[in-house]
């Protein structure tokens, strides 16, 4: 039997510090909700769901409540979770009228034959499954609006993270359990950056780039900047290092500081291995995470930081 542990990121970006406090919160409350679950033998599959769940109602993040808007002043989200056991995925992206998109990619993974579906496809198939809608206008914060506001003064592209000007400082959520049966999960959902183009995709519902789980190695949830993560692939390329044999926290920091030496552009990563050691880094100037294992919660969000609380 395995000790359980689960690790969750709220986004890596230029997180103004009037959000530190806000953002690590979330990121304890997430970790904690989906430790709960392995606790009483549940899968990681199940944990990984319920921590981004647990983000996804929070506007500290950039996902599901508090997504960033496209130039249409929409919130178009997108997500992913996968099961190590036997590689299944399911992924949404283009979603707007449901509140959790990670729920429903865990329903197109056990329920669809298909593994990415997104735009009228993906409502089309949560309505089927019985997600209630919301008001589309009932997912926008005003930090989002005024991030948006800000976008289209300055055209300030690419941020995942809304600045210090408008007290925003939301990310992208990803959760990486290894459950009691030794099983690897990975969710990872984002409402993308603010002022992208109407129909923008980015990494997080491509599996290999935004998320990637195999019970023979570990598992790998992204954030940072989504063009530069998919065209590295990022999520594989540190399963690819650890499959050769490098350990989970190298190969975090291999792989994201490659990919921002290639590219120029940063990101982040949490990583468990299969045995649940930990990786977490970050090129950006921070990020969010939180793990729990041992009924000890480790967290941190600053570089060379890491503080730690009884369960």
């Amino acid at each position: 039997m395995m000790k359980p542990i689960i690790i969750v990121h709220g986004g890596a970006g230029d997180i103004p510090s009037s959000r530190v406090k806000g953002k690590l919160d979330g990121s304890k409350a997430a970790a904690r909700a989906g430790y709960e679950i392995l606790l009483k033998g549940g899968t990681a599959l199940d944990a990984v769901e319920a921590a981004v769940v647990s983000m996804e109602k929070d506007e500290n993040f950039n996902a599901g409540y508090g997504s960033v808007l496209n130039l249409r002043g929409e919130v178009e989200m997108e997500a992913s979770i996968m099961r190590g056991s036997d590689l299944n995925v399911g992924a949404v992206t283009l979603v707007k009228e449901f509140l959790h998109p990670i729920s429903i990619a865990h329903k197109v993974l056990t329920d669809s034959p298909h593994s990415l579906l997104g735009a009228e496809g993906a409502k089309l198939f949560a309505l089927e499954k019985g997600f209630p809608t919301v008001k589309p206008e009932s997912l926008i914060s005003e930090h989002a609006k005024q991030a948006l506001n800000n976008f289209l003064k300055h055209g300030d592209f690419g941020r995942t993270e809304i600045g210090e000007k408008d007290e925003g400082g939301v990310g992208t959520v990803g959760a990486v359990a290894v459950d009691a049966a030794g099983h690897v999960a990975v969710a990872t959902s984002t409402g993308g950056m603010s002022g992208k183009a109407v129909g923008r995709i980015g990494d997080t519902p491509q599996i290999g780039s935004g998320t990637y789980a195999d019970d023979l190695v570990g598992g790998v949830s992204t954030t940072g900047h989504g063009e530069s993560i998919l065209k590295y692939c990022l999520a594989h390329s540190i399963i690819k290092l650890m499959e050769s044999g490098v350990d989970a926290q190298t190969a975090t920091n291999k792989a994201v500081e490659g990919m921002t030496s290639r590219l120029k552009n940063t990101a982040g990563a949490i990583t468990l291995s299969k045995d649940g050691e930990v990786g977490v880094h970050f090129s950006s100037q921070r990020m969010s995470w939180a793990y729990v294992k041992d009924n000890k919660t480790v967290y941190g969000i600053n570089h060379n930081e890491t503080f730690e609380e009884s369960y």
